[in-house]
């Protein structure tokens, strides 16, 4: 009686994970133990696949368990890569499991570049092997009974979750074997033979026939509900429909069956009859339509016997009343399965490859993260460096400290020979010059990078819309311009970016030439330094004043807050701390992190003293230099003026003020060579990916144009025609061969029977054709010649005799009909009665359509 149903399993394409996964480590982990533990992890997940679904699983617990964990790796690995983006490149490729895809139904084959597609169908193979290993167990034990039920349960729980996940996961019509309907009638299919195990169970351990009624009748209501849903949706196999039926009518005899012992139980033997004659009717169903997918002999030789035994008892002892089946009481049920739940992990054993990797949302939270942190960063130092350069212009506009040293009116100052060494120690004009000489080089090298990265999807993108409006509808893949949408905003981000290097080249560029007279000048000796300033008469009288004096302790008091400042600027950058944990235990709590909410509050507490000390480090500054003009002038007014010391003291401020540009200029173009070589990384990489994805798209297009070509050469030229009746071979029902078609309209003179020579073969036969096509009037005469040889032509190839032949002896040779007696037909004639059929025309090929 146990026939039961398995599904087979899906087949995938080869997929390389090991090169899109590899470099995605390594352009987003910095080089080092950890990166190298990401690529291993990578290989160990390649080989994981191909061990999963790159070959023939036995029907065994050990072949369930690799693809047990391969799902629960992918479940693990899905958060931690970017698998829907087009950085990847990964497409899964899956056919359909039953292979009825066609035009009108669904698709044989699916491709889409989602793990969510991969996850789903890996879970519909672990459901299709778990009830394959179910149906493969010995139920003539207890342990391969529960064996079987537990593996039916299992694969009742994984087509339930592909239920209502696929569309979800997909986001994509599926195929016919995952959609909805298809797994949720598989489902109830694997619970109702997982329920109708159970009654073989308590059949075997001979429990009462009350608790065995109510399972068998549980299995026979549930066999009922997949029969309803596979008929409602036709996407299974033409054969598991009357199985269902089938299993439907046996569990409810088998129902009917016990509880007829339990009436007989009870004495109600007319109840008990009635019972058994409902179970026979519903065997003699099952035997009429379903013989031939189920065995009905055992349970049906059982009731019959019960039926027999009880109307015997019942005719010469009870004589109890027989009911109407309608008005016997309802059999109770008693379901003992349900659908194993999908719990991840599902195997016991399964240790995540990537467990030291964090999710890819915990990733771009700490990206943003960064980013934050940076600005706020660049805020505080921005500021810090603008109070410099503000203090520099001050002072330098001022004349300070130069004006205080140079009292002796001749000698250049210290702090001037100062600035003067600085800049020759940093390379002086020439630096600076090779520094401006190289921008135009980087910015080149980045532009022509960018424009190679463009270039090749806006050709790809070219391709692409020429063969979809060559193909029309049938060229079905995504257009290039909408999967290509993120990449062209990144593209135009990039070129953004480099619009506005160049213009701070070109402010840089202009400020150098504003200064680069007195650079070369402070590049000088310092004799020629001294001959190039104006001398000035000497003001000795100031040596010593109170004016002086405070002047000088302000400028003392400014320097010390210069150099406060680039402690403090040290120490804000120095500042290091990792959110990740944060963000790990956010996601775990609330299932989602609030990035903002968590990054400035630990900003805050980071750099809430930095920030307060910035402050105060400006609003000392302002004190200072208020006090410093304040005090200037005092000094000015006291200083005896005179053009000779206005012009010394405007060469003085220039020369200071040169200095701050050179020291500005050169960090400028130093960060400028910097941007440019990281943005020539980045951009780099930019290429790669969007090589990657033309590569891929490439292949994709190639292997959719071999399709559609296949396709096409199947498709018929021309709409198919009846073939005329003369070339068809239509058998005589007298001499069982083709029917010669008629050669004149007029009625033909027949021969005069005759009975055919003994051993002969159709010579005769041949001659006499001939003879009935011709008028006796109009016979050839008759004609000489060998045999016709034979060899082995080619299929459907059909030998002509020498009489059909005039080109045999030559031309004008005249037709002679052979007439010696006993001599045997010619090897390769046909048969009598029956002329040569022309050759079979080819039959006409099914048009192939291309696959969706």
């Amino acid at each position: 009686m146990a026939t039961f149903i398995s599904v087979p399993l899906k087949k995938t394409s080869e997929v390389d994970l090991l090169k899109p996964l590899s470099k995605f480590i390594t352009s987003a982990y910095p080089a080092g133990e950890e990166q190298a533990e990401y690529l291993r992890a990578v290989d160990e997940l390649n080989k994981l696949r191909k061990s999963a679904l790159g070959r023939p699983l036995d029907k065994h617990e050990s072949s369930l368990e690799i693809l047990l964990r391969y799902y629960d790796q992918l479940c693990a690995v899905e958060p931690k890569f970017p698998f829907p983006e087009v950085m990847l490149c990964l497409t899964f490729t899956w056919k359909d499991a039953f292979d009825k895809g066609s035009l009108f139904g669904g698709s044989v084959k699916l491709a889409l570049a989602s793990v969510g597609y991969e996850k789903t169908c890996v879970l519909f193979n672990i459901g299709a092997l778990a009830s394959q290993i179910a149906s493969e167990q010995n139920l003539d034990n207890d342990e391969g009974l529960k064996a079987s039920a537990k593996f039916y349960q299992m694969a009742s729980g994984a087509f339930a979750h592909i239920k209502d996940t696929v569309l979800s996961s997909l986001n994509h019509e599926p195929t016919m074997d995952i959609s909805p309907e298809t797994v949720g009638t598989l489902s109830q299919i694997m619970l109702s033979q997982a329920q109708e195990v159970f009654v073989l169970k308590a059949t075997a351990d001979k429990m009462k026939d009350a608790i065995i009624a109510k399972l068998a009748n549980q299995a026979a209501d549930f066999y009922g509900d997949a029969f309803k849903q596979c008929q409602l949706k036709e996407n299974l196999p033409k054969e598991v429909l009357p199985v269902l039926a089938a299993k439907h009518c046996m569990m409810q005899a088998n129902a009917e069956l016990h509880q007829s012992a339990v009436a007989n139980q009870k004495k109600r033997f007319g109840e008990e009859i009635a019972r058994l004659q409902h179970a026979t009717e519903l065997v003699k169903t099952v035997a009429s339509r379903y013989d031939e997918y189920v065995n009905i002999k055992d349970l049906s030789d059982k009731i019959s016997r019960a039926l027999t035994a009880a109307k015997k008892d019942n005719d010469f002892i009870y004589h109890d009343r027989v009911p109407e089946v309608k008005d016997l009481e309802h059999i109770g049920k008693a379901a003992l399965v349900k659908s194993t739940a999908i719990q991840v992990p599902l195997s016991q054993k399964f240790t995540d490859l990537f467990e030291k990797m964090v999710p890819m949302q915990v990733q771009q939270s700490l990206s943003i993260a960064s980013s934050r942190k940076a600005d706020l960063v660049n805020r505080l130092v921005g500021k810090l460096r603008e109070a410099t350069n503000l203090c520099n212009g001050v002072l330098a506009s001022l004349n300070l400290p130069a004006a205080l040293e140079d009292l002796s009116g001749d000698s250049v100052p210290q702090s001037i020979l100062e600035k003067s060494r600085a800049v020759v120690q940093q390379g002086g004009l020439h630096s600076i010059e090779q520094l401006i000489k190289d921008l135009p080089e980087l910015l080149q090298r980045n532009r022509e990078i960018l424009d190679e990265s463009l270039k090749m999807l806006d050709d790809e993108e070219t391709t692409d819309n020429e063969l979809r409006a060559k193909f029309s509808q049938r060229w079905n893949r995504t257009p290039s311009g909408d999967l290509y949408k993120p990449l062209r905003a990144e593209g135009s981000n990039f070129r953004n970016v480099l619009d506005k290097a160049v213009q701070a080249d070109q402010v840089v560029r202009e400020r150098y030439n504003t200064h680069c007279e007195m650079i070369a000048l402070l590049c000088k000796p310092e004799s020629e330094l001294c001959a190039a300033i104006p001398s000035a008469n000497p003001a000795n009288t100031l040596q010593g004043s109170e004016v002086v004096n405070v002047l000088k302790a302000q400028l003392q008091q400014l320097d010390e807050v210069k150099r406060n400042r680039e402690v403090l600027e040290e120490e804000i950058k120095a500042v290091t701390f990792d959110m990740t944990t944060k963000f790990l235990t956010a996601l775990a709590q609330d299932g989602a992190i609030n990035e903002e909410a968590l990054s400035t509050t630990e900003l805050d507490t980071r750099y809430g003293a930095h920030t307060q000390r910035v402050k105060q480090n400006l609003c000392a500054q302002d004190d200072l230099l208020a006090q410093v003009q304040t005090s200037h002038q005092e000094f000015a007014t006291l200083k005896q003026s005179n053009a000779e010391a206005n012009n010394r003291e405007e060469v003085l401020k220039k020369l200071a003020s040169a200095h701050d540009s050179y020291v500005e200029i050169s960090s400028n173009l130093k960060e400028g060579t910097k941007f440019y070589n990281d943005l020539t990384e980045i951009l780099l990489r930019f290429q790669n990916k969007c090589s990657d994805i033309v590569f891929a798209r490439k292949t994709e297009r190639d292997e959719l144009l071999k399709e559609l070509q296949q396709s096409i050469a199947r498709e018929p030229s021309a709409p198919s025609f009846n073939v005329p009746a003369y070339q068809s071979n239509t058998s005589s029902p007298a001499a069982g061969g083709p029917t010669p078609a008629p050669r004149t309209p007029q009625a033909k003179a027949q021969p005069p029977a005759r009975p055919p020579p003994p051993n002969f073969t159709s010579q005769a036969a041949s001659s006499s054709t001939i003879n009935s096509q011709t008028p006796a009037s109009q016979a050839p005469p008759p004609a000489q010649g060998p045999p016709y040889p034979t060899y082995q032509g080619y299929p459907g190839f059909c030998q002509m005799p020498v009489a059909y032949n005039p080109y045999v002896y030559g031309y004008n040779m005249p037709f002679m009909a052979y007439q010696g007696q006993g001599q045997a037909g010619y090897p390769g004639a046909p048969p009598a009665q029956q002329p040569y059929p022309y050759p079979q025309q080819p039959p006409q090929q099914q048009p192939f359509y291309p696959q969706q």
